[in-house]
């Protein structure tokens, strides 16, 4: 195994540890208007994931970190083809930061509902576009290699298997091409499988009723996520896919969500809860598998395609990238370990205050008021 391969299968796992983690925080705030019935439902929702937000956002950092050092024509191509989408979704991650840290600031119920209406719309966003994203590389863009200086378009016929000196893969279809019917149906994709990610982490996080009622959510959205995504993910293996062994994570995430179903029904949370991300897990490694051998593929004419050893960086980065992933994946996976052991203790919705917290809305500016505590 070469290293640039190496590296696209170690980018693949921070993607899983990011959509997986970050999967259920996002199902989280898309259903914080619509499981949370009032005040204190929806503080023991936010306090739920308070404790890994931010943690499981590292997995994204993450991995466009190690795909620019690793992969920087893919990082290159990527980023400033599809700069729209991504400004949309950095942003949201933005406002969903500030929803989350603002929120219990101030004590008016006004205050927190209009952070909570911002918290809800800035995960739904990213929820449809990280999966219109990811059905784009495998679906394919339009992509061309593309003189730096003059713009030209280079000729198919005069690609090799290297980089074109002087040249570059460009997204030359502008952002329409990007929405197609399989794209947007790779976003209603992920939006389903969230929800029922963010169920399924309520009924295991909190107790009484609001567990409950999640439960009998995530039953009704994990079977339209699994059927939604069966069709999604069929049409991917049969029509864009170019590797065979793509169909064994396929199949695996199949098993793994339609158990996920049954322990569900069997009132088993916690089985449920794994198995869903188990599925997850294995339908992002189908995405990586059905792209390979390429980062970005072209559906103009292959030869524009970007295949991962012509994105790769030189032996000597990867070498050394390698080297430090050794020493510091380990312990990221302990910390994060760590992190969901302590805080693994089941929320009551009941024994929350709703009054308590934050700075009365007249006195904000009162620099005598000490800072208002920081909770959810």
């Amino acid at each position: 195994m070469t290293l640039s391969i190496l590296w696209f299968i170690l980018i693949a796992i921070l993607w899983v540890g990011y959509l997986t983690l970050e999967g259920f925080d996002f199902g989280v705030g898309m259903l914080l208007k619509i499981l949370g019935r009032d005040e204190r439902e929806r503080r023991a929702m936010l306090k739920a994931i308070g404790p890994h937000w931010d943690g499981n956002e590292v997995w994204l950092l993450t991995a466009g970190g190690a795909t620019f050092a690793a992969f920087p024509e893919w990082y290159g191509t990527l980023f400033s083809g599809a700069y729209l989408v991504l400004f949309i979704i950095l942003l949201c991650l933005i406002v969903r930061v500030c929803a989350l840290e603002w929120r219990p600031k101030i004590n008016s119920q006004r205050w927190r509902d209009t952070w909570d209406w911002l918290h809800t719309i800035s995960t739904w966003l990213p929820a449809v576009l990280w999966g219109a994203a990811f059905a784009n590389l495998v679906q394919g863009m339009k992509i061309e290699v593309v003189e730096t200086a003059t713009g030209a378009v280079v000729p198919a016929s005069e690609i090799g298997g290297e980089l074109v000196r002087g040249a570059s893969h460009q997204i030359t279809g502008g952002f329409f091409s990007l929405l197609t019917p399989f794209t947007l149906l790779g976003g209603v994709v992920t939006c389903l499988l969230f929800l029922t990610h963010g169920a399924l982490f309520i009924a295991l996080k909190t107790t009484g009723e609001l567990s409950s009622r999640a439960e009998a959510f995530a039953r009704r959205t994990g079977i339209a996520s699994t059927l939604v995504c069966a069709v999604w993910a069929l049409w991917a293996q049969l029509i864009y896919s170019l590797n065979a062994l793509a169909w064994l994570p396929l199949v695996l995430a199949a098993a793994g969500l339609i158990a996920s179903l049954w322990m569900g029904w069997q009132g088993r949370q916690g089985w449920a809860f794994a198995l869903h991300f188990a599925g997850i897990a294995f339908a992002v490694v189908f995405i990586f598998s059905a792209m390979a051998p390429n980062v970005m593929r072209s559906s103009i004419n292959d030869a524009y395609s970007l295949t991962i050893s012509q994105a790769a960086s030189t032996d000597t980065t990867l070498i050394i990238m390698t080297v430090a992933a050794v020493i510091f994946v380990p312990v990221v996976l302990v910390y994060t370990v760590w992190g969901y052991k302590v805080f693994s203790r089941r929320i009551n919705a009941k024994e929350i205050n709703p009054d308590e917290g934050g700075l009365h809305p007249t006195k904000v500016r009162d620099s005598l008021q000490p800072e208002a505590a920081i909770g959810y």
